[in-house]
């Protein structure tokens, strides 16, 4: 026990002698267990993870539950014998991790978009338990990512990739920066090792000049500070090679061209001094407003706090400096590893509880899809803040509306809204809120939901929570309610897209579901949603099946692919005129080539025995996109300005009208028929969707 106390003492410092007696413990224990099978996949040992975490300051428990989920304990010993030696709130964790540990294992022919959505699932349930094994979980990530050049390169690829999809943005999320830039850049290396060397070069090139500009920035500051009687640690700030990337993408910027590869911190007392700092830089030398940001004021969705600012130095040079205090410097490396720096219990931190609970409200949703679309609209997105009439900051993802906003504020409120005041002017539930603006939400007294709030078509709501606050009354309605408006929303898709002869029991396969029953259900409850359904319509196939599909080599700009047809010219017809999302099929003919119709077009359902012969197998390609000219009927109860309304509405979406007439009739009401160029169905529902939303509109459809 000796020895491997003195091997512990170096590696954990800080710890004392009674802990490091724990460790020994631990390691010996580990090292009863033999060593990994040869043949065995390299997995990090134990040691080294809970090295990692001692940078964060963890606590002994999550120190003693790194060194024994080391990959040679799994067969060794089990939660029972784990738990009378170290007690059971380290075998809980313990379990977790190696739970956490048997998700990830890869394989070339692995289901990617499953498998990652049981990872973060698994995740996010551990945080709901003891977050301290997530934590672990992203030491062992770091390991793995120090060790992966011994790895096979698809190997390398999918951890790095995972790794920028998961495990960096929850290092983020938690508030651990140490963990997230190192993450991100190792992950970086693998997956754009030229990038990255090049950002590193250029970096080691001008480390000279940067270092000479900062230090003599640095000692103006402190001697600016030190007059004014601020105490005040000044350093300068390292960038990180895959932050620096991204900011070069985003401004479309080459490494010369950003300033703030020049940056200073200044960590001072107390937040009164943090502002007093800002004051005397802004006096010192020329600022830029637009770069200035007050995170203290407005923390960041993981409770991060400091000033942002950037000034230009006597030289011309710009340079960001970041201010806060020790606190608030603290929690911005540690995060919630700082909960366990100075106490083994107690509460997170109001931020860090905020933190956690919007993550494990992601849990709600079952579907693989929607859980990482979820994390990644929850965790990337830019973000805005609003204010309640009372004055209370809200913060909400950018793009989220009014009825965001009040189930942001309570789940009752949400169900209950009717309409919105933004800066005291109404405005519709789908207006998107702006920071800085004031919201007031207007309710009724038992109010319910409206399924039309999840259609994503109309653009009612766009956070994940409130989404699942919906979904979550929905599945509590009666189930013959469910199903009734179920079937509603389909009737009423099959109809306005004009599609023919569809089969319910053909949609039951792409939603993984056994019977209508079940197809109507969901709809009903708002798992499946307009743009879905659209997206998912497909009609039984009338091509024999014996084709083999080969690319059309025509026109480069062509989007069907063609069984058996080598370079012969396409064309869409007109009678049922296709869009890309529709079932299709080819009828050859000897002076137009191939003419791609519907499947379910009349003059194709209606060939004859010897017609038939002349069809063939095609399928849109979806390599590439194309336009579709669609003609569209809009019925409305008065035509007083409904072309301009249709119009602007088009013109936004960036959609183009080829023909229109509007025709009034004797009771004022109105049809507008007309042309447009649409990518796809799910495109041209969301269209109709947002047309039928205009004033005096009674229905848009697709005329057939």
């Amino acid at each position: 026990m000796s020895n491997r106390f003195s091997i512990a003492k170096p590696r954990f410092p800080g710890l004392s002698d009674h802990d490091l007696e724990q460790v020994a413990k631990a390691l010996a224990l580990v090292d009863e267990a033999g060593e990994p099978q040869s043949d065995a996949p390299p997995r990090p040992r134990g040691i080294d993870v809970a090295t990692i975490l001692m940078t964060v300051h963890i606590d002994l428990v999550s120190i003693l539950a790194a060194l024994l989920s080391d990959s040679r304990m799994e067969s060794s010993q089990d939660e029972a014998s784990i738990a009378a030696r170290f007690g059971p709130v380290v075998a809980s964790l313990v379990k977790d991790v190696r739970w956490l540990n048997t998700v990830n294992i890869y394989s070339p022919d692995m289901a990617n978009q499953p498998n990652q959505a049981e990872i973060l699932r698994r995740m996010l349930l551990a945080m709901t338990h003891d977050v301290r094994a997530v934590l672990i979980k992203l030491a062992f990530r770091i390991q793995r990512l120090r060790n992966l050049h011994r790895e096979d390169a698809s190997i390398r690829r999918f951890i790095a990739r995972e790794t920028l999809d998961i495990y960096a943005p929850l290092a983020n999320r938690l508030g651990i920066s140490q963990f997230k830039w190192e993450l991100e850049d190792l992950a970086f290396h693998q997956l754009d090792p030229e990038h990255y060397q090049a950002i590193e070069k250029s970096l080691a090139d001008s480390r000279d000049q940067r270092e000479a500009i900062i230090a003599q920035f640095v000692e103006t500051l402190r001697h600016q500070l030190a007059s004014h009687g601020i105490k005040a640690k000044v350093h300068g700030r390292p960038k990180h090679i895959y932050s620096i990337w991204c900011k070069m993408r985003r401004k479309r910027l080459t490494i010369d061209e950003l300033y703030d590869l020049l940056a200073v911190r200044v960590i001072v007392d107390d937040q009164a001094a943090c502002y007093s700092v800002l004051g005397l830089a802004h006096n010192q030398w020329q600022y830029i407003p637009k770069e200035f940001d007050d995170y203290i004021a407005n923390p960041k969705e993981n409770g991060y706090q400091s000033l942002h600012t950037v000034v230009i130095d006597g030289q011309g040079n710009r340079i960001e400096i970041q201010i806060r205090s020790k606190a608030m410097h603290e929690f911005a490396e540690l995060g919630v590893a700082s909960h366990w720096r100075y106490k083994e219990g107690g509460k997170y931190n109001a931020a860090t509880e905020k933190n956690i609970a919007s993550l494990r409200q992601l849990l709600e949703e079952r579907n693989h899809d929607n859980l990482l679309e979820n994390f990644r609209t929850e965790l990337f997105s830019d973000r805005v803040f609003v204010l309640t009439p009372a004055g209370k900051l809200i913060d909400m993802i950018k793009g989220a509306t009014p009825l965001d906003f009040a189930y942001a504020i309570h789940t009752d409120i949400g169900h209950g809204c009717r309409g919105a005041k933004v800066n005291g002017q109404i405005k519709p539930l789908t207006y998107t809120l702006r920071s800085g603006e004031q919201v007031e939400i207007i309710t009724a007294k038992n109010g319910k939901p409206n399924r039309n709030w999840l259609d994503t078509n109309l653009g009612y709501l766009k956070t994940p929570r409130a989404i699942g606050k919906v979904k979550s009354w929905f599945k509590h309605q009666e189930q013959d309610d469910n199903i009734a408006a179920g079937k509603a929303v389909f009737d009423k898709e099959v109809k306005r897209l004009g599609v023919k002869h569809i089969d319910p029991a053909d949609l039951l396969k792409p939603f993984k579901l056994t019977s209508e029953t079940q197809l109507f259900q969901a709809i009903g409850r708002g798992d499946i949603n307009s743009r879905q359904l659209a997206a998912a319509l497909r009609i039984p196939e009338l091509a024999p099946a014996s084709f083999k599909l080969a690319p059309l080599k025509t026109r480069s700009n062509s989007v069907i692919t063609v069984a058996d047809a080598d370079n012969i010219v396409t064309t869409l017809a007109h009678c049922c005129s296709p869009v890309k999302g529709d079932d299709i099929i080819g009828f050859i003919s000897h002076r137009r080539g191939i003419t791609i119709h519907r499947s379910d077009c009349d003059n194709i359902r209606h060939l004859s025995q010897e017609q038939q012969k002349q069809l063939i197998k095609a399928e849109w390609s979806g390599q590439h996109k194309a336009s579709h000219n669609v003609p569209v009927i809009v019925e409305a109860s008065s035509g007083h300005d409904l072309l301009i309304a249709v119009s602007r509405l088009l013109h936004a979406a960036k959609i183009n009208i080829t023909e229109a007439s509007l025709k009034t009739h004797h009771d004022a009401s109105a049809t507008l028929d007309m042309r447009i160029d649409i990518e796809s169905t799910a495109q041209l529902s969301q269209v109709l969707s947002r047309i039928e939303q205009l004033p005096n509109v009674v229905e848009a459809r697709r005329k057939v």
